[in-house]
């Protein structure tokens, strides 16, 4: 080989160095930090509508600092493949009513729920959910900018204390 081949070597390989390093940068922040939501269908208007982009945190829930009120994304408890975004209404031994019923959250399980009761599948559906599916915690909504801004959590008003 040619000197100028080792020179075109080498610098196709720097590069490929580098795009190995920033994607494993970019996998990490995205997969442990944070990342960027598109939140589909009707479950949590008014709070956020469908097409909605929200960023959203990892650290809480791997804390285990996930609070009543919450808005958070969770694997689907009846298809892993998909993504539920929900409110925590309820924590491990908490007292939730539905309707007439009340339901006792069990250890490592959360109560979610839709801030839409009428038009949301949530745990009045398939009960309650095991915290280690949740995957992170809504911080703002980025889009639209007409509505950029923070998630505040609310209070639930169907808990019942313990």
């Amino acid at each position: 080989m040619t000197t100028r081949m080792y020179r075109y070597l080498g610098k196709w390989l720097g590069l490929t160095g580098y795009m190995v390093q920033y994607g494993c940068i970019a996998h990490c922040t995205l997969e442990f930090v944070g990342d960027f939501v598109v939140c589909k269908g009707p479950s949590m208007e008014p709070t956020i509508y469908s097409e909605d982009i929200i960023l959203t945190e990892h650290i809480s829930p791997r804390l285990n600092r996930i609070s009543r009120g919450d808005v958070i994304i969770a694997r689907a408890p009846s298809n892993p493949h998909h993504h539920i975004c929900k409110r925590v209404v309820g924590l491990a031994g908490d007292k939730v009513k539905d309707g007439f019923r009340t339901h006792i959250v069990p250890r490592g399980h959360v109560w979610l729920e839709g801030d839409n009761t009428h038009n949301s599948t949530d745990s009045r559906s398939f009960g309650s959910v095991p915290a280690g599916l949740i995957r992170g915690r809504a911080v703002c909504r980025v889009w639209p900018l007409s509505e950029l801004g923070a998630l505040a959590p609310s209070t639930p008003s169907f808990h019942v204390p313990r």
